[in-house]
């Protein structure tokens, strides 16, 4: 038989239930009014043509008409956006592993490196912005002077449309301290009885890496994956620092298209309709991640093969 509760501790469940949600409050109380609300305000919004003065206008969906037919600047900042996020988060996911492979290793002065490549993650985004302009810079810049030393032809890596974006998806690798420190907590909980054993059977060190490291780690990967995803395809940053969305529309993203239809040119209604596909795209983006996930996931304990 089931004993039954007491009213002393049903008292105290109901007690700590109540402690619960106060502390739970403030939370949900800044959750609400810093990001639902704001995003349902946006999805009115953009039913509305309103310049932030004068009366709202109903407009339904002719904002989003007005997008997808007669803004060719939209797709143009679409197709910039997917290209930055993809070239961004392979890379930065490429990177931030291999970083952590050899930070994970018993190498002289380990803490200093750590450091030293988490770095980039905590400095001020306008000192890291006008830093590699400099760097990328035509005649004065650091890349230019090896290209010139080495013989070659200057580069013109921030005023070329086609390698403006590659440019600044290198710098958001380069910014990747985060993931770098959420892949070596990873990799320091991978227990060592299975490299050892596969080292007893003979395994190389790829056939341990690709057999034993990489499935104890993919729910690592999943979550960089997700948070580069998410935050790669909100860029801004960037072309408000270096480009101004130029040369022509080559780093003309959603999120600074969003940012001067709504800010500069006082479009409010228009500017919440970028909001919104933007919204949807990683929407879209990330439920196809979750979808796929539990394919190549594995947890301790599973029993995939």
């Amino acid at each position: 038989m089931t004993a039954k509760p007491t009213k002393k501790r049903i008292k105290y469940n109901r007690d700590e239930t109540r402690t619960a949600w106060i502390c739970l409050l403030p939370s949900v109380i800044g959750l609400v009014c810093i990001t639902y609300l704001p995003m349902i305000a946006s999805f009115a919004l953009s039913l509305f043509s309103w310049n932030g003065l004068g009366a709202m206008k109903f407009v339904g969906l002719d904002n989003y008409v007005r997008l997808f037919t007669n803004d060719s600047k939209f797709y143009a900042s679409l197709l910039n956006t997917l290209r930055y996020a993809g070239l961004s988060v392979v890379g930065s996911i490429i990177y931030s592993m291999m970083i952590a492979l050899l930070l994970n290793r018993k190498v002289p002065a380990r803490s200093f490196f750590r450091a030293v490549f988490y770095l980039p993650y905590v400095l001020p985004a306008l000192a890291v912005y006008l830093g590699w302009k400099w760097l990328y810079d035509y005649n004065h810049g650091f890349f230019n002077y090896v290209v010139k030393l080495v013989g070659g032809s200057p580069i013109k890596f921030l005023d070329s449309s086609t390698l403006v974006t590659p440019s600044l998806a290198l710098i958001a690798v380069w910014l990747s301290g985060n993931l770098i420190v959420i892949f070596l907590a990873g990799l320091q909980n991978v227990p060592r009885t299975y490299h050892e054993a596969a080292e007893i059977d003979g395994a190389n060190a790829w056939q341990r890496f690709w057999k034993i490291t990489i499935p104890c780690m993919t729910p690592i990967i999943f979550y960089n994956l997700l948070m580069s995803l998410v935050s790669n395809l909100q860029v801004i940053t960037p072309a408000l620092s270096l480009t101004k969305g130029g040369p022509g529309t080559g780093s003309y993203y959603m999120c600074y298209m969003l940012y001067t239809q709504a800010f500069k040119s006082h479009k409010y209604g228009y500017g919440s309709a970028v909001a919104v596909i933007l919204f949807i795209l990683i929407a879209i983006f990330t439920s196809i991640l979750f979808a796929t996930s539990e394919g190549w996931i594995f947890y301790e304990g599973d029993d995939k093969e």
